[in-house]
């Protein structure tokens, strides 16, 4: 059987590995980004030379013909499902038997004047990293619009090399949308601490021509001009569908997919951040476009594909960032703006850059999530005290069993549950700092 996969990147090439596990199906990838995957998060790194270009690669370049995985470097421009054949750039046609669309995300753009222009780009690919690069020699300040995790990645790649940026957000506070009050408050002050010009509530109007087809300065909505020589559009991404058009797969936002990551055309599926569930689960998007959730969509594609059906069930909700230096995790549910039954308790640092929250139901006192800045919480055991529904109270006495930080580092539970003691009026003791082998068995009794 011959399968085709458009999309090198995690979904595409998890497709891939494990299609390879079960079967002897010829497999053939398809990009026009890259030769070989990469670690998209580690594009900032390149960038700021911590990494080179090749040590984010996962994979060695012989890996692929060893495991009989066909690379093909080409743009799709068409895809005929009714003959099953792909038609490429340049008119060279590829026949498939079933066909796993993995084509990612792309920037947004809003219809600004001069978005097309020279020296504005978004951080996704590449393509866009090498834009960066050649444009950074001798640059003088750049503007970057949207303020999400990419504009902020982006302006500590810029910051790295002393390069002014100001930062355009129009919300009143970084990322309030998805960060509680508290959080949102804490990772401004750090962005602003770091030399950058955030200028909150502030929208692009318009990017300047300077007469050459080059951006030189732009318009806010509060009209002001601001110079300079590069302009990064980081205001989110959107399914990467335009090779689709014109074919019979039903799209929305990305590529309808059921639970079986199907589309509505047979042996043709979409995974990765292109595919949205026509059902998603409770508590779940539509469409996800997170590095663990792709890769768990490319598993879950290659068992249906290699006659084992399965389902899609992308788990505890998870997100890890960095905002310069304040690590940022979370687990399960903890909203921006939390409903009437969700009870929260909120500790943070006199120092202002370290914070926990711990998110659990007001009516049976179950923890919900866990929201962590500056402190680091293993995965398997927050995750497992959700799942459980765990108490507040036992997960407060025993939150020991929970810290990732290094030996020697200072601890923070106590002062969580002194707070929670102090708010509750309750008496509640932490039982002793655990070891790594007593969290490995209390791994293990919850798995058994």
């Amino acid at each position: 059987m011959r399968i085709a996969i458009i999309g090198n990147g995690i979904s595409g090439i998890t497709a891939a590995r494990f299609i390879r596990k079960l079967s002897d199906h010829q497999i053939t990838v398809i990009s026009a980004e890259s030769d070989y995957f990469f670690s998209r998060t580690a594009l900032m790194y390149i960038y700021m030379g911590h990494m080179r270009q090749e040590d984010t690669k996962p994979y060695e370049d012989w890996f692929w013909e060893k495991n009989r995985i066909d690379l093909k470097k080409a743009y799709v421009e068409k895809v005929n499902t009714s003959e099953k054949t792909l038609h490429f750039k340049g008119g060279e046609k590829l026949a498939y038997d079933k066909l796993i669309i993995a084509t990612g995300s792309e920037p947004n753009k809003f219809g600004w004047p001069g978005q097309d222009l020279d020296r504005v780009h978004g951080l996704y690919s590449i393509q866009d990293l090498e834009a960066m690069e050649k444009h950074s020699d001798g640059l003088k300040q750049a503007v970057i619009v949207g303020g999400g995790l990419i504009g902020i990645e982006m302006a500590e790649m810029f910051h790295s090399r002393h390069i002014p940026v100001v930062f355009l957000v129009r919300e009143n506070s970084f990322w309030n949308g998805v960060l509680p009050p508290e959080e949102s408050a804490m990772v401004t002050r750090h962005i602003i601490a770091n030399g950058i010009d955030l200028r909150l509530e502030t929208e692009l109007k318009e990017i300047v021509d300077d007469g050459s087809g080059k951006a030189c300065a732009v318009i806010t909505n509060k009209g002001d001009r601001i110079d300079c020589g590069y302009v990064g559009l980081t205001a989110g991404v959107h399914p990467n569908i335009n090779c689709l058009k014109g074919s019979e797969i039903e799209m929305d936002k990305g590529i309808l997919v059921n639970q079986k990551l199907e589309t509505n055309i047979p042996d043709v599926y979409a995974i990765g951040d292109c595919a949205q569930q026509r059902e998603p689960l409770p508590g779940r998007r539509p469409v996800e476009a997170i590095w663990y959730t792709g890769r768990m969509m490319g598993e879950t594609v290659a068992h249906t594909i290699c006659s084992k059906p399965t389902d899609y069930d992308p788990g505890l909700w998870f997100n890890s960032a960095k905002f310069f230096e304040i690590e940022y995790q979370i687990y399960g549910t903890v909203m921006a703006k939390a409903p009437e039954d969700h009870a929260q308790l909120y500790w943070e640092h006199p120092d202002g850059d370290k914070a926990i929250r711990l998110v659990y139901d007001k009516n049976d006192n179950n923890l919900l999530g866990f929201h962590l800045m500056g402190v680091r919480y293993r995965h398997e055991v927050c995750e497992k005290w959700i799942k459980e529904k765990t108490s507040i109270e036992t997960v407060l006495s025993d939150l020991s069993l929970a810290n990732f930080d290094p030996e020697f580092y200072q601890m923070y539970e106590a002062d969580l549950l002194n707070l929670y003691n102090h708010q509750s009026g309750k008496q509640l003791t932490l039982k002793k700092k655990r070891n790594l082998d007593s969290v490995m068995r209390f791994l293990s009794k919850l798995k058994a």
